[in-house]
């Protein structure tokens, strides 16, 4: 037998051998890689599942709670401007009430943003609604920095701050979850219910528009509470 050609011929099966294993391993590490992102994925899929079952339960407890005990309580506060503000404000009409703060940095800001396009949308029947931002963070939220704030989106709604124990007993007594949460440069943000309050004209709650519902859906809740 030639040497050469058995030289040869051994050389190309050990590369064959070789390319092989590797093909072997790249096989095996794709398949290792395609396992990890099913595995991250499965994840995401159960945390994003996990937080929409949340804001769903959180949403169906605040509307039990609202209608089965009532909402709201007698408060003495101040608006925007400086004047006092009570209960009393927020009856008489129908009324859209929303807590946040202004520091906020996504749900506040776009909820103010749509009501003032719904109350565009609405015509002059939009009118005829009296629209509150009551602050969850008053320890920041002067009536000074809540006129500004607002007055970014539109003059038609009030804002209400005060004395946080106060603000503290109004936002219990509408069945609203509030809590402070530090940050790691040493400061704080708000976990705050998202949901607007749509509330007749006697006090009494009529229904909710939650954070992210359709704007279609909003308008019709709207409409209802002005023919209610």
């Amino acid at each position: 037998m030639n040497y050469t050609a058995f030289t040869n011929n051994s050389l190309c099966l050990h590369a064959l051998i070789e390319v092989r294993g590797e093909a072997r391993k790249e096989h095996f590490m794709l398949r290792i890689l395609r396992y990890i992102v099913w595995a991250i994925l499965a994840a995401l899929s159960v945390a994003v599942a996990s937080v929409l079952l949340d804001e769903r339960s959180n949403e169906q407890t605040l509307s039990i709670s609202a209608q089965s005990t009532g909402i709201g309580a007698p408060f003495q506060l101040i608006d925007h401007d400086g004047a006092p503000i009570s209960e009393k404000a927020m009856k008489g009409h129908p009324a859209i009430v929303f807590f946040g703060f202004t520091h906020c940095p996504e749900v506040c800001p776009t909820t103010l943003h749509n009501l003032t396009v719904w109350l565009d949308q609405l015509g002059d029947d939009g009118k005829r609604l009296k629209v509150f931002f009551v602050s969850v963070d008053p320890a920041r939220d002067t009536p000074q920095m809540l006129r500004a704030y607002i007055h970014k989106f539109t003059n038609r709604i009030t804002g209400v701050t005060g004395d946080p124990g106060d603000v503290d007993k109004l936002t219990k007594s509408w069945h609203v979850f509030t809590k402070r949460v530090p940050l790691e440069d040493g400061d704080y943000t708000m976990d705050h219910t998202a949901s607007i309050f749509l509330v007749r004209k006697d006090g009494s709650l009529q229904s909710t528009i939650k954070y992210g519902d359709d704007a279609a859906v909003a308008l019709q809740k709207l409409r209802l509470l002005l023919s209610s």
